[in-house]
């Protein structure tokens, strides 16, 4: 496509001379500014990624893909009959009954909130996330006594590890001649867990599903239903075969209206960070247009003078698109190669960071993981490269095809 006259002056005028500096300083920096363009738009969609795999990943692994509840306050009666309808439903891939309580966690005079979620220990060891989690004891002994699976943070609020006991207080207990009181029971900490999302791993008990019908006072009933799916996305019309199982009197909700405005709040901010990181990539595409505008009106002799000597309009403008594609595709694949190292070792850059600066970037509190996730997606960055690589190509067109257009007598009348 360029011959070896053409690439031999076009690679000419990207090495600066004194007179050219003011050029060639807007050349670097369209090129830095297209380069960070690129690098920050990968990174930034990898972190978006990675947050709503990791976060999805630990809500439907710990709540399920479908819920079955039933209508009203009332519990899940005849749940073992449900459950094994609902399995016969095609694609669904686990069904686990859950009684579900608030309760207040005691212990030394301090006081928590806690979600105490009662499973059968079939149905327990059966959640990878949480078995795989352990940090300290173990859940083989789940189910055979009283004990209880707590959250890491929760059990380190409240100062117990695993063999300690705690208190749990139930809001609904027996009624008596001064009104009901609470229920309350000390129960052995068997095992906690940290799952890596700072709001089950600082609010969620797991205890034995008879215990919890017990001490929730849910006789012999659920709570509800949660059932896993074999595909996630295809929740919601796996949803409509689990409700014609289910029947009337329950309601059945798939992960996506259970969680629907926590979904659309990731995709419009996934959305809106997209296109204003592309218009950030957009602007360093015009400081290669204005650079090679400069660079036109500077070689203005030059021009003349290549033309004089025999070079067409196509060389010209072969030179000057040449000239601008080189700085918008080495800025391009620069920030392609630093949003990928970048994005794949984002956590220890995190680390590095906030023990050189002694501050805190990343607070689990407010970020709901332990850790900044990052996954990185071969669709979205080829689709940005591609995206870079364009506008490399589009910007020096213009320029080129003006650098082509001028005539030779007019510049060289006054030299």
């Amino acid at each position: 496509m360029f011959s070896t006259y053409e690439r031999m002056v076009g690679f000419r005028y990207l090495r600066a001379r004194r007179q050219e500096g003011f050029v060639s300083l807007i050349a670097i920096v369209s090129l830095i500014g297209i380069m960070l363009g690129i690098a920050t738009l990968i990174i930034v969609m990898a972190v978006m990624n990675g947050f709503r795999e990791e976060l999805f990943e630990r809500v439907l692994g710990l709540n399920g893909h479908v819920t079955v509840w039933a209508v009203g306050s009332k519990p899940l009666s005849d749940f073992e009959r449900l459950s094994d309808d609902i399995r016969q439903v095609p694609e669904v891939v686990r069904v686990t009954p859950v009684v579900r309580g608030q309760a207040l966690i005691v212990r030394d005079g301090e006081a928590s909130g806690a979600l105490v979620k009662g499973l059968q220990r079939r149905d327990l060891l059966s959640r990878r996330i949480i078995v795989d989690n352990i940090v300290g004891g173990a859940v083989e002994d789940f189910g055979n006594g009283a004990g209880v699976v707590v959250g890491n943070r929760l059990a380190r609020r409240m100062g117990v590890r695993a063999g300690d006991s705690i208190t749990i207080v139930a809001p609904k207990g027996a009624a008596g001649p001064f009104g009901t009181m609470p229920r309350m029971k000390a129960f052995p900490v068997l095992a906690t867990f940290d799952v890596g999302m700072y709001e089950y791993d600082s609010t969620y008990i797991y205890m034995p599903f008879d215990l919890a019908q017990t001490f929730f006072s849910r006789g012999p009933g659920a709570s509800l239903i949660e059932v896993m799916v074999a595909d996630p996305e295809r929740a919601t019309v796996i949803s409509r075969g689990i409700a014609e199982a289910a029947g009337r009197g329950t309601s059945v909700l798939d992960w996506r209206r259970t969680n629907a405005s926590f979904v659309s709040a990731l995709e419009v901010e996934r959305n809106v960070m997209f296109l204003i990181l592309t218009l950030i990539v957009m602007v360093a595409a015009f400081n290669i247009l204005s650079s090679m505008i400069m660079l036109v009106k500077d070689k203005a002799r030059d021009i003349a003078i290549l033309r004089t000597i025999g070079s067409t309009k196509g060389a010209i403008m072969r030179i000057f698109f040449l000239v601008g594609a080189v700085i918008g595709v080495t800025g391009t694949l620069a920030g392609f190669v630093i949003g990928i190292v970048f994005s794949l070792n984002i956590e220890s850059i995190r680390r590095w960071i906030e023990t050189l600066a002694d501050v805190e970037l990343f607070q689990a509190e407010i970020y709901f993981l332990s850790q900044l996730p990052a996954k990185v997606d071969s669709g979205e960055v080829i689709a940005v490269v591609a995206m870079g690589l364009l506008l490399s190509i589009l910007a020096p067109l213009y320029p080129a095809w003006r650098a082509a257009r001028q005539d030779p007598a007019d510049a060289l009348r006054y030299e």
